[in-house]
């Protein structure tokens, strides 16, 4: 099991404006708060190379309970200023927690592909078969992957400040997140065993395939050692 845990929350967004502005307030407030909260594990940002949103944020979770826990929905019904300010700013937001259904090797390589879909009604264990004994499997045989994981969708949390903030948010799909240190040899093991046509059997058509890079992570672990960093001020962002 490469993740922390057998649960996440995930999300694929846009920002309006300043990425770089986003980039601070993410790194410098967000992640620090949000893995105080007890249950969140380890936070990844990772930037698209090819793919839309521009933004995948996944933080894995002791649990999908964490969603409804009044330590997290405190802190969402209490955004700080910095997040007030941010919060309109997000686009398409996709967001939602899911269950680890499959999850094979370990660490984190810096390249991704994510996979967003919607199974055919009907097929969902078949392709959950599918994926788990043979295609994800297989791809750890390839050189340079190093995880491959299958999400499945919990319910929608509930409306919070926060969300109000910004819009409603766009129910989470599917997902399948396959991580490499090596960008070639990772498009190379997604050609040979995730590819479009065989997904989209049992997957539909409704499927969105992105290429990633991590752009910045941290443990729960280093937030209990370190002190939160202060908010930068606007001279501080330039």
């Amino acid at each position: 099991m490469t993740l922390r845990s057998d649960a996440m929350m995930v999300l694929f967004y846009d920002i309006e404006g300043d990425t770089a502005d986003h980039d601070d307030w993410h790194s410098y407030e967000h992640f620090h708060e949000r893995l105080s909260v007890p249950g969140f594990l380890r936070a990844t940002r990772w930037i698209a190379t090819e793919a839309s949103p521009r933004y995948l944020v996944t933080y894995e979770v002791s649990d999908v309970d964490v969603a409804t826990s009044q330590a997290y929905l405190d802190r969402l019904n209490n955004p700080s200023e910095w997040t007030r300010a941010m919060m309109p700013r997000f686009r398409g937001m996709i967001r939602g927690f899911c269950t680890v259904s499959t999850s094979t090797g370990f660490g984190l390589g810096a390249a991704a592909v994510g996979i967003r879909f919607q199974p055919e009604a009907g097929k969902e264990a078949e392709l959950v078969t599918w994926l788990s004994k043979e295609a994800l499997p297989s791809m750890m045989e390839a050189r340079g992957v190093v995880g491959a994981h299958l999400l499945k969708p919990t319910p929608t949390p509930p409306m919070t400040q926060e969300q109000a903030l910004r819009g409603a948010d766009i129910p989470m799909p599917w997902l399948i997140l396959v991580t490499s240190y090596n960008r070639e040899a990772l498009d190379a093991a997604v050609a040979a065993h995730l590819a479009e046509a065989d997904l989209r059997k049992m997957a539909g058509t409704d499927l969105e395939m992105g290429r990633y890079a991590i752009h910045y992570t941290a443990d729960s672990d280093e937030v209990a050692r370190t002190a939160a960093l202060p908010v930068l001020t606007a001279p501080g962002r330039k």
